[in-house]
């Protein structure tokens, strides 16, 4: 089967840090790749994060408006967060829905998890299904340098957004395509 992950990593030769930031740092790099090539490449080394496709019993999903800074401007996606040190992908997203949004999940599964750009980061971003319920919320509490808006909106609604470009974070496209390709038509 060609689809078969492959056991043979690269070597690293050479490896130093050109940069180092509060979310990521910048690592240049020299590898003798597994095809026998030697490359120079700089990898962007990321904590790994969860986004939550949170929805209520009557199929609401919780959308975020957050300013985000790649874009200089407000973007619309489902809750996101980096994990901590440590901490699994369950126990991170409850965290985080509770920090961003007040809504307390209840139960919480991994649909799969993404990677964004494998060709200039190893971030890998774990995609969760979380239940609420609406009645159920409590104090947001934000980061020092965040600030979000949360708003439940109807499933049809949020597959308009993905489809229109409103909502075009990666994860949040992908968490939305995974939902309706392998979990909704069995559940329903």
């Amino acid at each position: 089967m060609f689809i078969k992950a492959s056991t043979k990593p690269g070597r690293i030769l050479a490896a130093h840090t050109a940069y180092s930031g509060h979310i990521f740092e910048v690592i240049q790099q020299t590898i003798d790749t597994p095809d026998g090539l030697r490359v120079e490449r700089d990898l962007i080394k990321h904590a790994p994060a969860v986004a939550m496709l949170a929805l209520t019993p009557d199929q609401k999903v919780l959308i975020n408006r957050e300013y985000r800074v790649g874009i200089n401007a407000e973007a619309f996606a489902l809750p996101a967060g980096l994990m901590d040190p440590g901490e699994n992908p369950v126990v991170a997203a409850r965290r985080e829905l509770a920090e961003e949004t007040g809504y307390e999940a209840g139960q919480i599964s991994e649909m799969c998890a993404i990677r964004s750009s494998e060709g200039m980061t190893d971030e890998t971003v774990h995609l969760m299904l979380a239940q609420i319920d609406e009645s159920k919320r409590t104090a947001q509490h934000f980061d020092q340098d965040e600030f979000v808006t949360s708003q439940l909106v109807p499933l049809a609604d949020v597959i308009k957004a993905v489809q229109s470009g409103a909502i075009g974070s990666a994860q949040s496209v992908a968490a939305v395509s995974y939902y309706l390709a392998f979990i909704e038509g069995k559940t329903n």
